[in-house]
This record gives structure tokens, sequence and C-alpha cells, in this order.
């Protein structure tokens, strides 16, 4: 057999285990808390724990804020606040927006509104979530990591 040949035929073999390899795909789970809850215990006027749940999403860099199905809306008991406009791989659509949630990831917390995605599509951990906790997807470990350039530590940039 000639040389090409082989080579190509070593290629072909491992090709089915490249193709099953889900290439940059992170998922992270997330500690999400109802804000309102949050302040309503603070100021005591509420007595029990506050609406909570941990949940597995998707980290998105194409998406621009925290993406949640409606069973975890309905878990945390958000309030409608709003409808926004949404540019989707399937065009424009209008979701609607929630009130705030606590998110807490790797040890860094920070609240954010929620938009809704449908049911079947997966929760999203979106750019300005990532933005704000200062965590950058590291691609070739597949995984999410604290900003390298700022020694590992959370910082907020102001220029």
């Amino acid at each position: 057999m000639p040389d090409y040949l082989a080579k190509l035929a070593r290629e072909a073999a491992v090709l089915p285990a490249i193709l099953n390899t889900p290439m940059g795909k992170v998922i992270v789970n997330l500690k999400l808390t109802n804000y309102s809850d949050l302040i309503l215990r603070r100021l005591k006027l509420a007595k029990g724990k506050p609406r909570a749940v941990e949940v597995e999403a998707l980290v998105d860099t194409g998406a621009t804020r925290l993406h949640l199905k409606p069973s975890v809306i309905k878990k945390l008991g958000l309030a409608r606040t709003d409808t926004v406009r949404s540019q989707t791989t399937n065009g424009d659509a209008i979701r609607y927006k929630y009130e705030p949630v606590e998110l807490e990831l790797m040890e860094r917390r920070e609240t954010f509104d929620v938009i809704e995605v449908p049911e079947n599509v997966p929760n999203l951990l979106g750019q300005v979530p990532l933005e704000v906790l200062d965590f950058v997807v590291d691609a070739k470990g597949q995984k999410l990591i604290p900003n390298p350039a700022h020694g590992g530590e959370q910082m907020t940039e102001e220029y």
C-alpha cells in the first residue's frame, strides 16, 4: 500500500473519535438565589430560607446575559418585569425578562437579571456575567477559569 494511502487509512480510523468529541463545550454549575428573597430576609421582613437552586449552564460567549429555562425561573419564584428583543439562530425573538438572581460560581457572586429561554434550550451563561465575574473560557482545557490577566483575582476594569 502506498504511504499516502496508509496515512489516509490511519487518519480515517481516528475520525469517529474526533467527531464525537464535544469541542469547546463548557458546562458549569451555578447556584442561583432569588434576590428579592435575600433582601426581604436581610430586612427581617421574611423568615424562611430564600428560594435557591443549583443548575447546570452552558457557557455561551455568543449569548449576552444569564438565560434560564422556565422551570428554573418557576422554582426560584421570579416575577416577570419586562420583555426584550433577542437575536437567536432562528431569527429575532421576544423574550421575557425577570427580576434578578444572585448567581454564585466558583466562590464569586453577583446579581443579574434573568432572560427566559425555551425549556428545550440549555440554561446559558453569557458574556456579561462572565465579564462581571471575571472569568474566561479555557478552550483547550474546555473549562472556565479566573481571568489570568488579573492574577486569578476578580477585578473590574474601568477604562
